[in-house]
């Protein structure tokens, strides 16, 4: 099989790699050469035997398209590229690393996807199965691609695993035909990546991929209390398990007297988890369910649940001085994260801003009643300033430094100042995390500075 791979970052290596020790004709195209990292990849693939082609024509994609029996793009690449549009037109298949990778799996195979605790809930259910005694892995769009697990088997395979769990975005489903995980996690899905999938009509097409070829035998969790997921759910051709935090809700997995509970069990005591906010507690329903499912024992899951620490840059405590604790929600990069920020606290002075993904940051006065003071920043601040002006104070600056200081002339005792964009990174920052490092970096040096003013 002829096989052209379009770009050469982690994932497009993985897939030629693995392409071509399965005697594929691999041609990797890369539109953006340079870098460190990709001049790695770059020796690495042609070492592997695979062909490269950089900086190709417009043109030359048509040619690069008819010479090919399969064209697999790497995530990001959007559905009007021109590669896309050559093979649609050639008719030739387009189809995504994770299922070709979901091909080559034998076991057990969890995919979660949604708008956003994606990532949280893909560890912590990789951690509920370790904590069960099985071997597990996780891949996909959190960082290692799901085709480096392609083989793996239980008992004496290519890499003995019990189960794989990976996390899938919306760029990766949006090019499968045939992918169905043995179990679906479909958490929250609010808009987001409009400016990549058109509308969010075809954003949540991308993400009811992950369900719709499932079998009856499959499992498909969701969030119950979701309109949107509840709806996309109806149509799923697998068993379904319904997550809840709706008092009296029937749901198979739900919080019920203080405790999560789930197929009729007590899972763990809300007050043994370190930290409880609404979403916290929906991504532990959900991760339960799913592990549950493929093996982890109550135990298993307990265990990881009483020892799971937030991940960085999601709601993550940076510090506390003089009545106001600071915390750091970077990883939310569309208004739905913010807005669940927001609402898990009484008193917020809110930083928000970087660069809008084509939505409407008006949503964000939904959280009007907990938000008591605003700083706007980056490329979208007046975008941000808008939807707050008849609302509540508002600040509007320009870098880091100026939106932290700002903050903190805002806050009073009992405030929480909230680092949760409801923006991308990009205007100003490599992504979400280095925003966030240089977030806690600011405040950590106001607080030192305001400690020895104390002093």
């Amino acid at each position: 099989m002829r096989v052209l791979v379009v770009g050469l970052a982690r994932t497009g290596e993985a897939v030629a790699r693995r392409l071509v020790s399965e005697g594929c004709a691999v041609t990797v195209v890369e539109e953006h050469p340079g870098g460190e990292a990709y001049t790695l990849r770059r020796k690495a693939v042609l070492g592997c035997g695979a062909a490269l082609v950089e900086s190709p024509s417009s043109g030359g994609w048509e040619r690069l398209v008819s010479a090919a029996d399969l064209v697999v793009p790497s995530p990001g690449v959007p559905q009007h590229h021109h590669v896309i549009r050559a093979a649609m037109r050639a008719g030739v298949a387009v189809r995504s690393e994770v299922e070709l990778a979901a091909e080559r799996i034998a076991v057990p195979l969890v995919a979660v996807t949604g708008t956003n605790g994606k990532t949280t809930v893909t560890e912590l259910t990789a951690r509920m199965l370790a904590a069960s005694g099985l071997a597990v892995a996780t891949a996909g769009n959190i960082g290692r691609p799901l085709i480096g697990l392609a083989g793996a088997t239980s008992g004496d395979g290519d890499l003995p695993l019990d189960a794989v769990v990976a996390e899938v975005s919306s760029f990766q489903l949006a090019f499968t035909e045939h992918f169905h995980p043995d179990v679906a996690v479909l958490l929250p899905v609010s808009e987001d990546h409009t400016d990549w999938h058109g509308s969010f009509d075809a954003y949540v097409a991308a993400k009811a991929r992950i369900f719709a070829n499932q079998k009856e035998s499959d499992l498909l969790v969701y969030d119950a209390d979701d309109e949107v997921s509840r709806r996309m759910a109806s149509a799923a051709p697998a068993r379904r398990t319904a997550c809840s935090l709706i008092p009296g809700t029937d749901a198979g997995y739900r919080l019920e007297a203080g405790a999560l509970r789930g197929d009729g069990d007590v899972i763990v005591s809300l007050c043994d988890i370190g930290r409880a906010l609404p979403h916290d507690i929906l991504d532990s329903l959900a991760a339960s369910a799913a592990a549950r499912c493929v093996g982890a024992t109550i135990e298993g899951v307990a265990a990881a649940l009483r020892e799971f620490e937030t991940l960085p840059h999601r709601v993550a405590l940076v510090g506390e001085s003089n009545g106001v604790r600071w915390y750091d929600d970077s990883k939310a990069t569309n208004p739905h994260a913010a807005l669940a920020a927001a609402r898990a606290f009484d008193r917020v002075v809110l930083l928000a801003g970087g660069r809008n993904k084509g939505l409407d940051l008006g949503a964000l006065a939904a959280a009007a009643d907990h938000i008591v003071a605003v700083v706007a920043f980056g490329e979208a601040a007046g975008e941000v300033q808008d939807a707050f002006a008849l609302i509540c104070p508002v600040v509007r600056t320009e870098a880091m430094h100026e939106a932290v200081l700002a903050a903190g002339d805002l806050a009073e005792p009992g405030d929480v100042v909230l680092l949760s964009p409801g923006c991308a990174s990009f205007d100003a920052y490599s992504g979400y995390d280095e925003r966030g490092d240089d977030f806690a970096a600011e405040v950590t040096a106001l607080l030192a500075a305001s400690e020895q003013e104390r002093r």
